[in-house]
């Protein structure tokens, strides 16, 4: 089932919020014990994906130009802007705790490489492991953010599911387009760039690192195109 991650996705930010309503005080040292459990796994993730591709050049590649390209456009910037312009419309609302909860969690579940490399992932090959590990993630982060901004936080579960559901069901249709030894080449090298993001999220949530991981997403792209290039040649 395509659609399988991103529903188990939907439902762990949902039984979070839930959680977080009933729980109303977690203690600090709890949170930061399980974010830095989560934060192993997932760079242990990124790493098998990381090895799953078979010519390093197009990752270092892609890395390299999809950072720039990154760098440029300001990717990272502009979500950060993005959600304080929100915060700041929605601040003053009568139901601006239920507003604020909604889009503060929407920004933190949909942007990012898990929720693109995930729902690729999940078109492509069928391979939910990122999302699943995205929904463990996403479901314990909502337990927290209820705590503070309020059941509105369960809202976000509906454009997470719209996001990522579209992204997976679009990617299957690549097969139609693109010969069966090209695409079996991309998915290896996309897996494998979209893994080192991966790495990366992990090491931001240890505190190792603070990775500007938004402006590496068109890496991705980048992968994609120098297979294509590779494959013409």
């Amino acid at each position: 089932m395509v659609l399988l991650g991103t529903v188990v996705n939907g439902v762990c930010i949902t039984i979070g919020a839930l959680l977080g309503k009933v729980f109303h005080r977690i203690p600090e040292q709890i949170k930061t014990t399980v974010m830095s459990g989560i934060g192993l796994a997932v760079t242990l993730l990124g790493i098998q994906m990381g090895l799953k591709g078979e010519q390093f050049l197009i990752v270092i590649f892609s890395l390299v130009l999809g950072g720039v390209l990154g760098e440029v456009w300001k990717i990272e910037d502009k979500l950060n802007k993005l959600g304080q312009w929100l915060e700041k419309k929605l601040g003053d609302n009568q139901e601006g705790n239920i507003a604020k909860g909604f889009v503060t969690a929407t920004l933190l579940f949909v942007i990012g490489a898990m929720a693109i490399v995930g729902a690729l992932d999940s078109g492509l090959r069928g391979d939910h492991r990122v999302l699943y590990t995205k929904s463990i993630i996403d479901g314990f982060t909502s337990i927290i953010l209820t705590t503070t901004l309020g059941i509105g936080v369960i809202f976000s579960a509906i454009p997470v599911m719209l996001y990522q559901g579209a992204i997976a069901l679009l990617a299957t249709q690549i097969e139609r387009w693109i010969p069966s030894d090209l695409l079996e080449s991309f998915i290896a090298e996309s897996t494998a760039t979209g893994g080192v993001l991966i790495i990366a999220i992990g090491l931001n949530m240890l505190g190792l690192t603070k990775i500007r991981v938004a402006n590496l997403l068109p890496s991705i792209l980048v992968a994609a195109l120098l297979v294509s290039v590779v494959y013409i040649i």
